[in-house]
């Protein structure tokens, strides 16, 4: 695993190659017991869920506040966290076990984040939560048009959706309702990798989401706009 980390992750330290091993031996540890990933050999960790989830790493800048909507096992904000701990990230997920297993990825690891057991239509409807976001990151959660219900209300005006997708072309043409409804934009950056077509979705808001959304749990995703 070491030696993979060194050679994948360009200008890695020795700091983060230590959390990112400790990270793959409680995943796969905690795995044992409950569903975390179907990934599990070391090249297919590094390679499809750390190095993928570093995908919107340039784009952050310095402090960034943001939000991962859907996180599951922590991906992609783990990762990023490990090579950018200036980021402030609130980690949410609708399974209070996975937070139960973030929380304690956070302690082992040292890495300062605030994880949320809540599901992301009612996370986003709190007067706390709502438009307070610079950025929010969602990876392998729902398509796309369900996953700007899901994040755009999250974010200030200007701020941005980083949406990690494969092949988004029949998506983004679906989502063009929700792009004017929720008043964001999108372009699509493509993702190097070896295993596929990935790319990233980067939404920008423009203008202060309708009070109606997200509407209540479930609906994104039944009822897409």
């Amino acid at each position: 695993m070491r030696e993979l980390l060194k050679r994948r992750i360009p200008n890695i330290t020795e700091e983060a190659c230590d959390k990112f091993v400790a990270y793959y031996e409680l995943l796969i540890d905690w795995n044992a017991r409950m569903n975390l990933t179907a990934i599990t050999e070391p090249d297919e960790v590094v390679s499809k869920h750390f190095i993928d989830s570093l995908a919107a790493m340039p784009y952050l800048a310095d402090g960034t506040k943001a939000a991962d909507v859907g996180t599951g096992a922590g991906f992609p904000s783990i990762p990023l966290l490990i090579m950018r701990p200036d980021l402030r990230l609130t980690l949410v997920d609708s399974l209070q076990k996975r937070v139960t297993f973030l929380n304690e990825v956070c302690k082992t690891l040292g890495l300062r984040a605030e994880c949320v057991h809540a599901r992301a239509e009612d996370f986003g409807r709190d007067p706390n939560r709502r438009a307070s976001f610079d950025a929010v990151l969602s990876r392998a959660v729902a398509s796309l048009p369900t996953l700007l219900e899901l994040t755009v209300p999250l974010l200030r005006v200007g701020g941005k959706a980083y949406c990690y997708k494969g092949d988004v072309g029949e998506e983004l043409k679906s989502a063009k309702s929700a792009l004017h409804l929720l008043h964001c934009s999108a372009e699509v950056v493509p993702v190097e990798a070896d295993y596929g077509a990935r790319t990233l979705v980067i939404c920008t808001k423009n203008a202060p989401t309708p009070a109606a959304y997200p509407r209540k749990a479930g609906m994104p995703s039944k009822k897409p706009l």
